[in-house]
């Protein structure tokens, strides 16, 4: 595969497992393009035309000759200036003649990041109208959850402003290592998969709610390296209620206020990777029960699923910075 064909098949797989549906997806591509063509020549110059065939602005090639065929790639959740300098060392090790490194492990092509560097991490705040659509589809008012999170939408942007965003792609430049990151588009296959695990059933309690997702490998092999998913808000024995997966897709955290309006529509328990003191304390404070599941377990059975694909189609990988690795449809 192609650099660029790697990166077409991630936007087909976001797509497809987008909680706003594809329908609703192309509506978004269709806008951006009718904004782009109404715009003047001049400001044109600085639109972003990626937008008009990827809704995902986290998610971007940031360096590398989009027609580069990639062999092996090596992954990671969080991929800085650090580990780009440890692909270069490794890739010193390789040996033309035998087409291995001395630990025996080929060069690497690619890395792909999931946390966003780079322009695809200036961007963040864009995907995070994901939470307004995804929140509607639990019962919470379109127009309530859209209000709430403009505040939230504005506050991100501001603090990713002063960030120093280019750091870890200038490295990759300079040492000539493709890279690209892959964001809310793993974090939609990640929900779909877990949504689809946990939404569709009657619990009784929140401890059997638990068990569930502590039957998922990423999650399980995470509770041995006490990171796993727990119960943060309620106990074992509380009765589940609705389930909702809500802190999985859409960016980073939405807006605290919002844990009053999903306790209004019905929900009775909610699961995210991560939550902040603010937002646990307003969770606690509307009765809900909350399980963290952990952050890098989940982003890691996301990473995870679209890896899978990678190695169908003959491409080697090598896990790194925080991946808990685990194959479900890959080359084993």
């Amino acid at each position: 595969m192609t650099l660029q064909e790697i990166y077409e098949l991630a936007i087909k797989m976001g797509i497809n497992a987008d909680p706003r549906g594809e329908d609703q997806v192309i509506k978004i591509l269709k806008k951006n393009k009718k904004e782009y063509e109404e715009l003047s020549s001049e400001k044109k110059k600085y639109f972003d035309q990626e937008s008009l065939i990827n809704p995902y602005a986290d998610s971007r090639i940031l360096y590398g000759n989009p027609k580069l065929n990639i062999k092996k790639v090596i992954s990671g959740i969080d991929v800085e200036s650090g580990e780009i300098a440890l692909v270069d060392m490794l890739n010193q090790k390789f040996n033309p003649s035998t087409s291995k490194t001395s630990e025996g492990q080929g060069k690497i092509d690619l890395i792909i990041g999931h946390h966003p560097e780079g322009c695809a991490l200036a961007g963040l705040d864009e995907v995070m109208d994901i939470q307004v659509d995804l929140l509607s589809n639990y019962g919470v008012p379109i127009n309530v959850a859209e209000s709430l999170l403009k505040d939230r939408v504005s506050q991100v942007k501001r603090g990713l402003n002063p960030t120093n965003h280019q750091r870890s792609v200038d490295a990759a430049k300079l040492l000539d290592i493709p890279f690209m990151v892959i964001h809310t588009i793993c974090d939609n296959l990640g929900h779909n998969f877990l949504s689809q695990k946990l939404e569709q059933k009657n619990w009784d309690t929140v401890g059997e709610v638990l068990e569930e997702i502590l039957k998922i490998p990423e999650f399980r092999e995470s509770k041995t390296k006490k990171a796993g998913p727990r119960i943060t808000v309620g106990s074992e024995k509380n009765r589940a209620g609705k389930v909702a997966i809500t802190g999985f897709t859409g960016g980073t955290e939405g807006s605290r206020l919002i844990y009053e309006k999903m306790s209004q529509a019905g929900i009775g328990t909610i699961v995210e990777m991560h939550m902040s003191e603010d937002h646990f304390k307003e969770a606690k404070g509307q009765h809900l029960n909350v399980i963290v599941s952990g952050h890098m377990a989940s982003d890691s059975l996301g990473v995870n699923l679209f890896l899978d694909e990678l190695e169908k189609k003959g491409i080697e990988v090598i896990p790194f910075s925080g991946l808990i690795r685990y194959k479900r449809g890959g080359i084993k």
